[in-house]
């Protein structure tokens, strides 16, 4: 008996060993030339699972595994949490040009306009501009992110403050990062479209010796719009490299400069509470096309660092230094256009956000035995510093410095010269930092072969200042907020969980996105977010997962105005969101792949928020049913066709519910053609149908129109 304990202690240790580690050996074993098919991936999934986490996990749509929920590899069935992965596959086959676009084919996600400068998103009715992040750690300043270099994107959905930190109310959206793994890769994509689009991309992989690999990634493109003056270029390298310096320890490097300009277009205005004339034409630009401009220029270095140490303990380590040159300037429509349709305001304004984020992360795991218990065990620690400067100039229009221009909404365009100036009073000018240090700890118990359980703690310390360069004023706060994490797996079948969840996550009142303070927000406590969670998950087969999940989320503390004492708030604010989630990825037979699902989502304003935002509306953008579903069918080992299908129900453009926006349904196409086993050729469709729809809004009166048809062509040849 004491020999048989032994050897399974060893056993389970063994599974312990850092997938860093290991990868490079599963690696040599793979080749991404040619997919074998379903049968085969299925099998060599299962030999290898426990030991190594990545593409080794990942069979064409689905994702079997994940880190990122819970800071240790854990298979998704056995993740109290709802996940959705969408897989390098499913990138490459939908080509879209952005990551909010990409989103739209996950269940309970609704893609926000982010006033058409950067990804801005609302999960299970959170809007939210700041829960992005690469690799675990936190990429919150406003920009769109490109996908040339992303292995897979990672939607963890409901707040979970002890993995991520601050925010999160409706979760986060992870973006992990190709990586140098030993593998020859010689790879480069060409592509163009409608709207002048042009796109090139290339991705090289190689090994110095056994024990050190290199990877570079790049991407180049200028393109244009279906918005009149529409344009943006952009353009990004990343060269990483992975050192195995012995058999328990690697470093990993990475550095990625990007950057990306581009006209930004707030869209149309609205009339009689609907989007003004938007089927008539969908390209027409509000504004003064002169001003409209929006740059960033990100620098972020990574080093990762992972060691097993022989106690059986492993680290895994990560320090970054991120660092963004970013600012925008818009005009805009400032009003709904007159009951008479003659006349609607322009407005405009620059903003400069420049930010220095520095990180380190560091995660300790422990997996052992109390007696017929099995515990994975995480400690870890987190600090942060983060910088910057927030300044916002509004625009004054022509030579008598009008704050607005009125134009006729059917010839909108105006030439009038802009000037830009801090008002001195509305406008910020402050320079802000925010030191934060964190520890949390965290137990998966597998009780027996159908009970686990996981429990944790977070806590967060966050010590925020902001000076404005004006007055010289400083306005400082300090929290201090603990974060539960508990949930439940019950296994009745080795391929067939339900669980139940409860979590609790904070957002600071420095807010969404960090920047200047009032003595307002000084003493205004953080919002909270509750939720609880039960679901399901089944492995319909290893090639094939479905998972539904039941919520509830309560936000609590968002501010309300107080019409007493100006710029102060009362903190009276609730929401409240009920929902149900579908999700379906993977191979349905050897010839049918699919991903997505459906969402139900009742998000309510439970106490106001405002004069105007009161109990009972529903929150801005949220529809109450949304489907998305992508299929991918296998016609000959040559040839797949992909048949997207997008439908939501109407929604309000805001929370005051005066601007409905009508519900629509898409269709979207994929012709994917395998020339030989390096060449590959694909056609994308968006919209196939050319339906006339509103895509998002920003506000009342900066709504989106949704693409016409869209047709794009790339070539992708390994060689």
């Amino acid at each position: 008996m004491e020999h048989f304990q032994r050897s399974r202690r060893a056993r389970f240790l063994l599974a312990s060993v850092p997938a860093a580690l290991m990868g490079a050996a599963v690696a040599r074993a793979q080749s991404d030339v040619s997919a074998p098919s379903p049968d085969t991936i299925a099998l060599e999934t299962i030999d290898i699972a426990g030991r190594s986490g990545g593409a080794a996990n990942t069979v064409g749509y689905l994702t079997r595994r994940t880190s990122s929920a819970t800071k240790t590899d854990t298979p998704l069935i056995d993740t109290p949490q709802s996940i959705t992965i969408v897989t390098q596959e499913q990138i490459r086959d939908q080509n879209f040009q952005n990551l909010t676009d990409q989103l739209r084919y996950v269940p309970g996600v609704i893609p926000a306009q982010g006033e058409s400068n950067r990804d801005q998103a609302i999960i299970r009715g959170q809007n939210t501009s700041a829960d992005f992040f690469v690799n675990g750690i936190r990429d919150d300043v406003q920009y769109y992110r490109d996908l040339y270099n992303v292995q897979r994107v990672e939607v963890l959905k409901g707040p979970d403050s002890l993995i991520f930190g601050r925010g999160g109310g409706g979760g986060v959206i992870n973006r992990v990062l190709k990586e140098a793994d030993g593998l020859r890769i010689r790879e480069i994509g060409a592509g163009g479209g409608q709207f002048g689009d042009k796109r090139v991309t290339v991705d090289v992989g190689d090994r110095f010796s056994d024990s050190a690999f290199f990877r570079l990634n790049g991407m180049f493109e200028d393109s244009g719009t279906y918005r009149q003056f529409g344009e943006l270029t952009r353009y990004g390298v990343n060269p990483t490299m992975t050192f195995l310096i012995d058999p328990v320890t690697t470093l990993k490097l990475s550095y990625e400069y990007f950057h990306d300009d581009r006209f930004p277009d707030r869209g149309i205005p609205s009339q009689f509470g609907r989007p003004y004339r938007y089927r008539q034409n969908i390209s027409t630009f509000f504004g003064n096309p002169e001003v409209n401009f929006t740059k960033v220029d990100a620098n972020i270095a990574t080093a990762t660092f992972d060691h097993l140490f022989d106690s059986g303990v492993q680290m895994h380590s990560q320090l970054r230094f991120a660092d963004y040159d970013r600012f925008y300037r818009n005009t805009l429509p400032g009003s709904a256009v007159n009951n008479a349709g003659t006349a609607v305001t322009i407005t405009g304004y620059r903003n400069e956000t420049d930010r220095t984020n520095y990180f380190s992360q560091n995660d300790f795991i422990y997996k052992f035995l109390t007696g017929p218990l099995k515990h994975t065990l995480l400690g870890g620690f987190e600090l942060g510093y983060q910088e910057g400067l927030v300044f916002r100039q509004t625009g004054f229009f022509g030579s008598n410095l009008a704050t607005s221009v009125v134009v006729n909404p059917l010839a909108p365009i105006t030439r009038v010269p802009v000037t830009f100036r801090n008002n001195g009073t509305t406008d910020a000018n402050s320079r802000y930092s925010l030191g934060l240090a964190a520890v949390y700890a965290q137990d998966q118990v597998e009780v027996t072969d159908w009970l686990q359980l996981i429990g944790g703690l977070r806590y967060d310390h966050f010590d925020f200042a902001s000076t404005d360069q004006r007055t010289l004023v400083t306005n400082a706060r300090i929290d201090n907020l603990v974060s539960p994490r508990a949930g439940i797996v019950l296994k009745p079948l080795p391929n067939l969980a339900f669980y139940g969840s409860y979590s609790v996550s904070y957002l600071p009142s420095s807010g969404d996105q960090i920047g200047a303070f009032t003595p307002g927000l000084v003493i205004a406590k953080p919002e909270e977010f509750e939720n609880t969670e039960v679901g399901v998950k089944y492995d319909v087969s290893p090639t094939f997962q479905l998972t539904a999940a039941a919520y509830n989320l309560d936000r609590r503390n968002q501010r309300l105005a107080d019409p007493n004492n100006p710029g102060f708030f009362i903190l009276s604010g609730r929401t409240n969101t009920q929902g149900i989630e579908i999700g379906a990825n993977g191979y349905v037979t050897d010839w049918w792949q699919i991903a997505g699902g459906y969402a139900l989502t009742d998000a309510r304003i439970e106490s106001a928020t405002s004069a105007t935002i009161v109990k009972g509306n529903t929150v801005g953008l949220v529809p109450f049913n949304s489907v998305s579903l992508w299929n991918k069918f296998a016609v000959t080992k040559e040839f797949s066709i992909g048949v997207g299908y997008i439908y939501q129900t109407h929604t309000f453009a805001s929370s005051d519910n005066t601007v409905r926006l009508p519900g629509y349904n898409r269709f979207d196409l994929g012709l994917f053609y395998e020339v030989n086993e390096s060449v590959r050729a694909q056609i994308n469709i968006e919209n196939l149908f050319d339906r006339r729809y509103i895509y998002t809004a920003d506000n009342n009166n900066n709504i989106t129109p949704g693409a016409p048809r869209t047709i794009r062509a790339q070539v992708i040849v390994r060689f």
